[in-house]
């Protein structure tokens, strides 16, 4: 029986959680670091501080990275490590530098390149679905041009995303027990990401890839997953297909994990691990505190 790491994407994101590891070694610097690629003070934006809002995209999947990345440096200077790591879309980036595919650098260039192509392929819109009969919303989804499920997240929530149009028609028809627009700039995870993700994918080509140390469920393919060349692919696909994560969910159950532990702010992964696999403990890590630090 093992146990895994788990990293929240955006919507995780909360004023005040960059305060919670300013005491690990290194925080100050790699906020300082985030702050010099970026242009803006980080630090200061996750306080509600700065000329910034910490709910920007751009500004969202850095600070989600630099906080997440500070944790598994404290974890892995316990020596501590996991048997499998997955992340929650802009955490998958988290889960390949805690598998020691990228250094944390080259992890905050790519965020940072990402965060802002995604920012600027606006137009679209998403919608999450609660309480829904899959069945119904597959068909609906088929039948219904520029929508697609973006966020498989559990049997009773998914987030579906394409044109503002299409997504209201969908919503309108499901019957479900709640439907809530997300306040985002695009169309995340969908074809209407395809020029973000060839953009990115540009980038990609020039940033080496190590095999990763400890394997990765990937958001396109949640097979456990080692090969540097083959996650590059999985990431570079991921901008315009959905997050399987109710597949993931399944996999560290069939994995053999024990224990799943979120490392980030929040609770949102957790929760749904809690409803879907009750034979899984989770636990959370968002703090020094919570390293005994």
């Amino acid at each position: 029986m093992g146990n895994a790491w788990v990293f929240p994407g955006q919507g995780s994101q909360k004023l005040g959680m960059a305060a919670a590891v300013l005491e690990l070694p290194g925080a100050r610097e790699r906020f300082d670091a985030a702050a010099a690629l970026l242009g803006r003070d980080l630090l200061a934006i996750c306080a509600g501080e700065g000329e910034g809002d910490l709910n920007d995209t751009r500004n969202t999947q850095p600070a989600l990275f630099v906080v997440e990345s500070l944790l598994i440096d404290g974890l892995k200077a316990q020596g501590r490590s996991a048997q499998l790591v997955a992340g929650h879309s802009a955490g998958e980036l988290v889960a390949l530098y805690a598998a020691g595919v990228f250094d944390a650098d080259t992890g905050l260039q790519l965020i940072q390149r990402r965060s802002e192509l995604m920012a600027a392929a606006g137009g679209g819109a998403m919608t999450a679905v609660m309480g829904f009969d899959r069945a119904q919303l597959e068909e609906l989804v088929a039948a219904t041009e520029g929508v697609v499920i973006a966020n498989d997240n559990s049997d009773a929530q998914v987030v579906i995303s394409g044109s503002p149009t299409a997504v209201a028609q969908v919503s309108s028809q499901l019957t479900c027990k709640r439907a809530i627009p997300l306040p985002v700039s695009g169309a995340f995870h969908s074809p209407f990401m395809a020029e973000a993700a060839a953009a990115f994918g540009a980038e990609l080509e020039a940033v080496p890839f190590a095999d990763a140390q400890i394997p990765v469920l990937s958001n396109t393919d949640p097979s456990p997953e080692t090969s540097g060349a083959a996650l590059k692919q999985r990431l570079q696909s991921q901008m315009t297909s959905g997050v399987r994560w109710r597949e993931t969910m399944q996999r560290l159950d069939a994995e053999g994990i024990s224990v799943a532990v979120e490392i980030g702010p929040g609770n949102v992964l957790s929760g749904l691990i809690k409803r879907s696999c009750p034979g899984l403990t989770t636990a959370q890590i968002s703090s020094a505190g919570d390293l005994g630090l």
